[in-house]
Order: C-alpha cells, then sequence, then structure tokens
C-alpha cells in the first residue's frame, strides 16, 4: 500500500502530469511522468476506467498497479508524480506482465 505522502490526491495534479509530464505506453498501460525541482517523495495516481471492466476487475487492477508501484518506490526519483492508466486488455493479463510493463517504464522515464 502507499502512504499518503506517495499518493496524488487532487485532481489538478493528475491534470498537470497527465498534460505536461512525458509518456511511455505500453501494451496494457500508459505512464505519464512530470518532473519537478522539488526533492519530495514520488507521487503517483493510477485511472482505471469503466471500459476495462466491472467494479471488482477495476479495483483489482488498481491494487496490482499500486503493489507494483509500491515495490517500486526506492527506484523513483523524489519530486516525481507519475500517471498509471490503465487500458482495457489489463483485465485479461497476469500480474507479472503488468509489473514487467509498468517497471519498465518507470526505469526508462522516472529512475534515479
Amino acid at each position: 500500500m502507499l502512504a499518503k505522502p506517495n499518493r496524488l490526491t487532487r485532481g489538478s495534479d493528475y491534470k498537470a502530469t497527465v498534460r505536461r509530464g512525458t509518456r511511455c505506453a505500453g501494451a496494457h498501460t500508459v505512464t505519464y511522468v512530470g518532473i519537478s525541482a522539488e526533492t519530495d517523495s514520488p507521487r503517483f495516481g493510477f485511472i482505471v476506467s469503466r471500459q476495462v471492466g466491472s467494479a471488482v476487475t477495476r479495483n483489482t487492477i488498481r491494487r496490482r498497479l499500486k503493489a507494483v508501484c509500491a515495490e517500486a518506490l526506492p527506484s523513483v526519483r523524489g519530486g516525481a508524480s507519475i500517471v498509471i492508466r490503465a487500458l482495457p486488455s489489463a483485465a485479461t493479463v497476469d500480474y507479472s506482465t503488468l509489473r514487467a510493463e509498468v517497471v519498465r517504464c518507470l526505469e526508462r522515464k522516472a529512475s534515479v
């Protein structure tokens, strides 16, 4: 689970990260990374729309993404704002595939 300082909570933060951040697309997710000059802890946000599936499926995908980000937290640079958007195909893939895709994007765009 991600601690409160590691979560994006305001809609304006999501919007700024998606509009101004760099983008890394995978087959099942799209990761947006915004880097600020601050040295605060990195913050994560997740977008899982209804197109992904039922509420149970969406919450499962969100929990998987949170687990991957909590695991990758030490390798992400401070001040980064990261939004991960799940695509509909994320509902059918296993955890290891989802993890590999997110970690690849985080290493490319937000690593220390």
